[in-house]
């Protein structure tokens, strides 16, 4: 770290106050530490000794007469394995996501990864062979309580009997995914974390250059913009490659496996069908000029210009003065939120504060971004930010506790059940993350202020829905196009043009070095058609907030209890006790419809101005 940045720093530690670096411990001592050691090989012996007990007796272990009770005890075991593993691989993930240009830690995260792999190596039958027991044998066996807990499992895994490959074709992909897919997501990460950003004579990572976007003075924002798009060419080559190959590699998978449309693992894997999807992008690209392009259209007479810039996309209102939240004001705002909707919540909440389950400051190598990681039900979950005390880190610190509340509450669902798929993933993130800007904006009453404010969750919004669903098009393009050969720097960021063009409008001018954003986005790389999880969950979270102002008291049970479900139940039956469905072509439009109303506000406001 030079002076400069050094000094920033500690600037920065003085205005934010002290912010929490987590604790890691609670996984393991540290990465040289003998319980490290001691688990992997313990993984090592106990995934080879469970595959010498069941491999090829699972079927006929239901011939004896606690057969039921026999395969529940395997399931068990299996289960049991997995969190071990989960444990070991959680902790090498969050270790690399600490400093992701440290060689110890990569190093650290390499080793762990292969010695995984190899222990797992010994599992990849289990579902397989599950799967291969009959319908009516597996059905007979559920009047066993023991398997009958099971039952969501088991009924989840049977979904991916049509695309299953032979045994040896299943370990031969899971083996070469180590020097395949994790490979060139190790180098993305990697390379990503090394490139710096020449901003203003100072050398800047890929997080603070991204936060320069929202700085009020346009020549910063301009500058930071001109370094992006300078640094990402001169690595143009090296992110078209990565981005080729893995799109590739999913193609060959998804060819293998008897997959139709490039996105179609994605949404076995959410648990949703292809049309709810497709209905979802339709009324999204619908809805592109009443929302993206008539707000950027408003925001550009707000700045007193024909169109904005493309840095402009995302700069606070001009004559506005942006406040900073220190961590603890920041802490204040979530916790009175969650509070407010339901103490539980919060109480869960201040775990992550109180017990060193957060990790704040923005460093230099540390993984861009912000997340929670579940780890595993027999521990807790992590939250990674990169607090700059903006506004928007407020937002994003209520989203993250949003995903680590939801992990707490299904962690009882065990190893097998507690995750939920990506189309309720984000229901209670975005759900935390409106709890905590109502809680704002109940306390914002100057007007110049509120604009502020309701513009910053439009934006929020737009960057959810809109911005995710071209991302999602953009994908589409890219996977569709690589069938076909290998995609050029060029193609790529004409696709991306192409798609920001359409969603963002008219009123934003996409100028020179735009072109290549794409490769910066870390969801193409390690979820290929992640992103319209967003969507779905902030839409399907504004039509709950509809259903929460009209039955606040009985609503939180209600949603607690979806939580609480983990992946143990499909979407479509946690949301029927909201009188909610996916399926019905209007309730998009109803999500859409909040968007709008506030963009309404917007301009009513203009005018009355």
């Amino acid at each position: 770290m030079n002076d400069k940045s050094a000094n920033a720093q500690a600037s920065s530690e003085d205005e934010l106050g002290d912010l929490p670096v987590w604790n890691l411990a609670d996984l393991y001592p540290g990465m040289d530490s003998p319980e490290v050691a001691a688990d992997l090989q313990r993984a090592k012996e106990a995934a080879g000794d469970f595959e010498d007990r069941w491999k090829g007796a699972l079927e006929a272990t239901l011939d004896s007469a606690d057969g039921g009770r026999a395969l529940a005890g395997a399931i068990g075991e299996f289960e049991a394995l997995h969190d071990l593993l989960g444990r070991l691989a959680s902790y090498a993930a969050l270790e690399h996501a600490s400093d992701v240009s440290d060689p110890v830690r990569a190093k650290f995260y390499g080793d762990v990864q292969e010695k995984l792999t190899a222990a797992s190596v010994h599992l990849l039958f289990f579902p397989l062979e599950l799967n291969r027991i009959p319908d009516e044998r597996i059905e007979a066996a559920f009047a066993e309580p023991a398997l009958a807990h099971y039952r969501p499992w088991i009924e989840d895994i049977r979904r991916e009997r049509p695309y299953q490959l032979e045994d040896r074709l299943e370990q031969l992909f899971h083996e070469k995914g180590v020097t395949g897919r994790g490979a060139w997501n190790r180098l993305f990460d990697e390379t990503m974390a090394a490139l710096r950003f020449e901003v203003d004579g100072e050398a800047l990572g890929l997080e603070s250059t991204l936060t320069l976007l929202q700085d009020p003075d346009e020549t910063r924002r301009r500058t930071a913009a001109e370094a992006l798009a300078t640094t990402l060419k001169s690595d143009l080559r090296t992110f078209s490659l990565i981005t080729n190959t893995l799109a590739k590699d999913k193609e060959i998978s998804d060819r293998w496996r008897g997959f139709e449309d490039v996105a179609d693992s994605r949404h076995l894997a959410n648990r949703v069908e292809r049309e709810v999807v497709d209905a979802l992008v339709s009324a999204v690209r619908d809805a592109y000029p009443r929302l993206s392009h008539r707000y950027y259209a408003l925001k550009a007479r707000w700045f007193e210009k024909d169109k904005l810039e493309f840095w402009d996309r995302n700069a606070p209102l001009p004559k506005v003065t942006q406040p900073i939240y220190r961590w603890d004001d920041a802490r204040q705002v979530v916790l009175s939120a969650y509070s407010g909707f339901s103490p539980e919540m919060a109480e869960i909440a201040e775990r992550f504060f109180e017990r060193g389950w957060i990790d704040a400051p923005v460093r230099p190598g540390k993984a861009p971004g912000a997340f929670s990681h579940p780890t595993v039900p027999s521990a807790h979950p992590y939250v990674l930010l990169n607090y700059l005390g903006k506004p928007r880190d407020v937002m994003t610190l209520a989203h993250e506790l949003g995903h680590g509340v939801h992990q707490v509450l299904a962690a009882p669902q065990g190893a097998l059940m507690a995750q939920t798929p990506l189309t309720l993933a984000e229901t209670a993130s975005v759900f935390g993350e409106m709890l905590a800007f109502r809680t704002l904006l109940a306390r914002t009453t100057a007007p110049e202020a509120r604009r502020a404010m309701l513009a910053g969750k439009v934006e929020d919004m737009l960057n959810t829905v809109v911005r995710q669903i071209a991302f999602y098009s953009f994908e589409r393009k890219v996977h569709i196009a690589r069938r076909d050969g290998e995609l050029t720097s060029d193609q790529l960021c004409e696709f991306w043009i192409d798609v920001q063009r359409e969603s963002l409008g008219p009123a934003v001018r996409l100028g020179d070095g735009y072109e290549v954003y794409w490769a910066y986005i870390p969801h193409f790389i390690h979820a290929p058609f992640y992103v319209y999880a967003y969507a779905f969950g902030d839409c399907l979270v504004n039509s709950l907030f509809a259903v929460y102002e009209t039955s606040e008291d009985e609503f939180v049970e209600r949603y607690l209890a979806m939580l609480r479900a983990g992946g143990s139940r499909h979407y479509s039956e946690l949301l029927a006790p909201f009188g909610l469905d996916a399926r019905d072509p209007h309730f998009w439009q109803r999500g859409l419809e909040l968007v709008s109303r506030m963009i309404d506000e917007l301009e009513a406001a203009e005018s009355a101005g």
